[in-house]
């Protein structure tokens, strides 16, 4: 059971359980573990809602792109559920064994520019210097290098979390479920000097 027990379907508000139920169906989502935690504050599952309906458009990277980032981040952070998802029907199998090592991959330069950036970002971000960014501009507009940023930032933190809440544990949840967590904040009283 994950660190924050999930809310039960059953429980749920009518427009984050349909959320869940059709994500889940069309394969947008793994397992509806996460989403049950997200609906914790109704406001985060409708704005996750809302980012996967507009996943890759607008965009100057490309879907095909956002995507390979989002799975390798996945990797890094080692969030099963997102590892096993898939978004966009461009991505194969071959493709997400190309993340692990993609010198030697069927990626193309702009793909496997975007990879490193994402893994350097994640492990040694002082790295990212002068001259990667030179060869990012060799690549990518000045637009889609801020994209970039922003999409491999936003993947990272959302993995890193949900690894913590330890989706396919085995251990009794840390918070158990009831009715009035849901859109609720406890209000400590201010501190005065």
């Amino acid at each position: 059971m994950p660190r924050i027990e999930p809310i039960p379907l059953e429980h749920m508000a009518e427009e984050p359980r349909r959320i869940i139920e059709e994500g889940v169906a069309e394969g947008l989502y793994a397992t509806p573990v996460p989403l049950q935690i997200f609906a914790y504050k109704t406001q985060q599952i409708l704005m996750t809602n809302a980012a996967r309906t507009t996943w890759g458009s607008k965009s100057l990277l490309g879907g095909r792109i956002l995507e390979l980032l989002r799975i390798r981040s996945a990797q890094l952070g080692e969030c099963q559920p997102c590892m096993q998802s898939r978004k966009h029907d461009s991505i194969t199998e071959e493709d997400v064994a190309c993340l692990v090592a993609p010198g030697g991959s069927e990626l193309n330069e702009q793909e496997r520019l975007a990879i490193e950036f994402l893994d350097l970002l994640s492990a040694d971000h002082h790295a990212i210097d002068d001259d990667f960014y030179r060869r990012l501009g060799e690549h990518f507009t000045a637009a889609q290098i801020v994209e970039l940023g922003f999409a491999c930032a936003n993947s990272m933190g959302l993995h890193r979390f949900i690894h913590t809440l330890d989706v396919f544990g085995t251990s009794e949840p840390v918070i158990r479920f009831s009715p009035d967590q849901v859109d609720a904040a406890i209000d400590e009283p201010a501190l005065h000097s």
